[in-house]
């Protein structure tokens, strides 16, 4: 009876340490969640403290100045757009054949696996080395020194090809199977399932994919900053051969000026990009839940 107690008592305390250490770990979550919301929340209303006084539609309708109250962001805005455009046409097609190819043509061995490989560790690749690549590749090599928008979208299109490739690969392979065999037992040859069965259902996977990696493209300043050079634009680009600025540069130039006034409108184009970026979320997120088709339906 002894003995039988002992064990019971042992159990008891072995649950115990588990359900303490269950909620040591439960707290320790919590408390990470917290954290990162209060601090995202802290700066987002310190942005939007300084930021918003200084944003009207003289701010989006004027060029950079050396003086803070006559700044605007007409020039990087502008830039930003036909910069995230010429990426999205260079990226998409390049990208989802690519996914395509890998996942629904290529036979599964060493040298494609090897491929695959190497593309995802190209998503993991900083920023300012496919500047540098841009730099020495497009800028150097292929346009003389020519410091275009094409250059900048080629440098951005290497950015976030890899992530575009992956994310398209993971919802094709969330296809399932049965879709497939389906087809193929209907006498649809492999293109033909690709094109009818597995490309509409993988459609909203791709393009959430995509979305976020334009969102990524808009975000990124080093490899722009080695591209572009160019801080204090007075123009707007007007064909792919233009010289450009986009919205994190100039928010960073008006960042390390001395005048505080000058974080007032760092702050005001701050607010201006995180619109486009939370737009461009939201749009994939909209793409999801619209046209995303579950096989019990």
């Amino acid at each position: 009876m002894n003995k039988q107690e002992s064990i019971i008592n042992k159990r008891q305390k072995l649950h115990a340490i588990r359900v303490l250490r269950d909620r040591i770990f439960v707290v320790g979550f919590a408390l990470a969640v917290v954290v990162g919301i209060l601090g995202l929340a802290a700066l987002l209303f310190d942005v939007l403290i300084d930021g918003l006084p200084f944003l009207n539609i003289n701010f989006l309708s004027s060029y950079a100045s050396r003086k803070a109250e006559n700044s605007g962001i007409l020039a990087p805005l502008a830039g930003t757009i036909w910069i995230v455009g010429m990426t999205a046409l260079l990226t998409i097609p390049i990208g989802v054949g690519t996914a395509i190819y890998l996942e629904e043509f290529a036979s599964k061995n060493r040298f494609n696996r090897l491929i695959e490989l190497n593309i995802a560790n190209l998503a993991g690749v900083p920023s300012v080395i496919y500047g540098l690549l841009g730099l020495a590749v497009f800028v150097q090599f292929l346009f003389n020194g020519s410091r275009s928008v094409t250059a900048g979208a080629l440098t951005m299109t290497l950015l976030i090809l890899p992530i575009v490739v992956i994310a398209s690969q993971e919802a094709m392979k969330a296809v399932p199977s049965s879709y497939r065999d389906a087809a193929y037992a209907m006498g649809a040859n492999r293109w033909q399932v690709v094109k009818a069965v597995v490309l509409p259902q993988a459609l909203p996977g791709m393009m959430s994919g995509i979305i976020l990696a334009l969102s990524r493209a808009i975000g990124e300043s080093a490899p722009i900053l080695i591209i572009s050079s160019l801080v204090w634009v007075t123009f707007i680009p007007t064909s792919p051969d233009s010289k450009f600025t986009v919205l994190p540069l100039q928010i960073f130039t008006w960042v390390s000026q001395p005048q505080h006034s000058f974080r007032g409108i760092a702050a005001a184009a701050i607010i201006v990009l995180l619109i486009v970026l939370l737009s461009m979320n939201g749009i994939a997120i909209w793409i999801r839940s619209k046209y995303q088709s579950r096989p019990d339906q």
